[in-house]
Formats: structure tokens, sequence, C-alpha cells
């Protein structure tokens, strides 16, 4: 018996969104589903944050529709807007902490001011503490951004995300401007993430090894650390590759047919390897 597809998260369908008359995204359809990953390159300008931004319905498109879990967000009023976004998690570009606010009171920041939470005031602590010690940041709750080096900051903004228990969570260039080390330990979260909570994660990125990492390894709870993906296993969700030019989605599959494609534009983001 065929199993049945797993649930869509987030459908674009023919979205194109201008701004001053200038096009930014140009008629783009996808479908990410439970638990997979989308990983999203692109030159500078060629819409990758637009995209994102539209997902979380900050950007209405000016033509199409954008369904997050089933349902139009073209259609809503804000106060449901603010319910559907209270389902997502995201991490901006540099991490966008507020810089006066201590790290546990940036990861709280959601929990206490997203109003479709329900968060119980008595369990708020608890649950900046635990998403602290999932990015092992368990010692930072009363510093402050300015205190942290770029990478933790970046792991604290990784905690702020999913500290809700989002199912779907939106990344914005989540290792730019870190070194090889750090972009490392920061995508390696971002698995655990995936793994242990099953999320659908929509990720923009530079580097073609963090879309790598996140296609060919997954988070071993027992060993608590990665391990790759053995050749011919079943794996619980896949990951695909879109990559974005002047607007336009020109390409969306998997690592195998990006890594075949002989389209110049496109070699120019899987040739961004890392030794």
């Amino acid at each position: 018996m065929t199993p049945s597809p797993p649930p869509s998260v987030l459908r674009f369908e023919s979205v194109t969104v201008k701004f001053d008359g200038e096009t930014v995204l140009n008629d783009v359809s996808f479908e990410a589903c439970e638990g997979e990953s989308r990983v999203i390159f692109g030159a500078a300008g060629s819409g990758k944050t637009v995209l994102l931004k539209t997902a979380l319905g900050l950007v209405k498109p000016d033509s199409g529709r954008v369904l997050a879990f089933g349902r139009d967000l073209g259609t809503m009023r804000e106060s449901e807007l603010f319910e559907i976004r209270s389902r997502m998690g995201m991490l901006f570009q540099e991490g966008a902490l507020f810089d006066s606010l201590t790290i546990g009171q940036n990861v709280a920041y959601p929990l206490l001011n997203q109003k479709s939470i329900h968060c119980p005031k008595e369990q708020v602590r608890p649950r900046v503490e635990e998403a602290l010690e999932f990015v092992e940041l368990g010692g930072t709750l009363d510093k402050f951004p300015s205190e942290l080096s770029g990478g933790m900051r970046r792991r604290a903004a990784i905690a702020r995300a999913v500290v809700t228990s989002p199912p779907l969570i939106i990344y914005d260039s989540p290792t730019a401007g870190l070194d090889p080390i750090t972009a490392h330990t920061i995508i390696a979260l971002l698995i655990k993430e995936r793994d242990l909570s099953h999320t659908t994660t929509l990720m923009v990125t530079h580097r073609y090894q963090d879309g790598n990492l996140i296609a060919n390894f997954r988070y071993n709870s027992e060993q608590g650390s990665l391990e790759p993906v053995r050749n011919g296993e079943v794996r619980r969700a896949k990951t695909m590759f879109m990559v974005l030019r002047e607007g336009r989605l020109v390409f969306e599959g998997n690592q195998n047919r990006l890594e075949q494609s002989t389209d110049p534009y496109i070699c120019k983001f899987v040739k961004q390897r890392e030794t």
C-alpha cells in the first residue's frame, strides 16, 4: 500500500510580487511538506528574502496565492495572520536580537508577545531555559547580546525561533558572516531541531556546504551528535534545493539534480563548497 504524502505546510501558487512597479518575485510556485527541508540559493537581489517575507505574510503578492497550513494568507485579517505566524519560527539575518534585552528576555519575547501561543507565565522561564540548553547556551540567561560572540548570538536567535515549538521554521542566511567551524555548529543545531521536532525547514544560504549538511546528515539523539545518512537508508524527510534568479525560480530539485545541472548560473552556487 502506497503511503499517503505528508501534509502541505507552505505552498506558493504562481506568486508575483512587485515593488514600485519592479518585479521582485516572478510567477514562483513550490510546495514544502511536513518535515521537508528547502535550501534556497540565489545571487544578491534575486528575491530570496522577499520570498521569506511573503511566506510570513509580511509581503502580499500582487498575484498568485500563498497557503500556510492550508490557509490562504491573502484572505486573512491581521489577527488571523498573527495566529498563523505563531506557528512559524523565524531567524532573521544576523540574528536581530534586541540589544536592550537580556538573552533570556529575547528568547521569552515570542512567548510573552504572541497572544495565540497561550503560554502561562509560570511556564515561560522553564521553556526559555530549555531552549537555551538546546542551543548549549544555558549559562547566558542574564547576559546581554553585546556580551556574546557572533556565533553565540546566532545560537540565541535560534533558541528564540524554536522556543514556541513551531512546525515551520524559516532561516534567513543563518551562517552569514561566521567562520566555517561556527557555521557548522549552527547548521548542526538546525538539523537537531529538524530531526527532534520534525519541523519543516526553509533556509536561505550562500554556502553550499550548509545545504550539503542538511541533505546528508541527521541528528543521533543517543550520541548527541550528527551522523551521515548511510547509502540506501530510507530518510524520514527529503531535502529539496531551489535557485532564484531575478525573482524567478530557475531550479527546484534534489541534490543529485542540482549537481548535474550545466546551467552556468546554477553551477556558481554548487561550486561554492568548502573543504
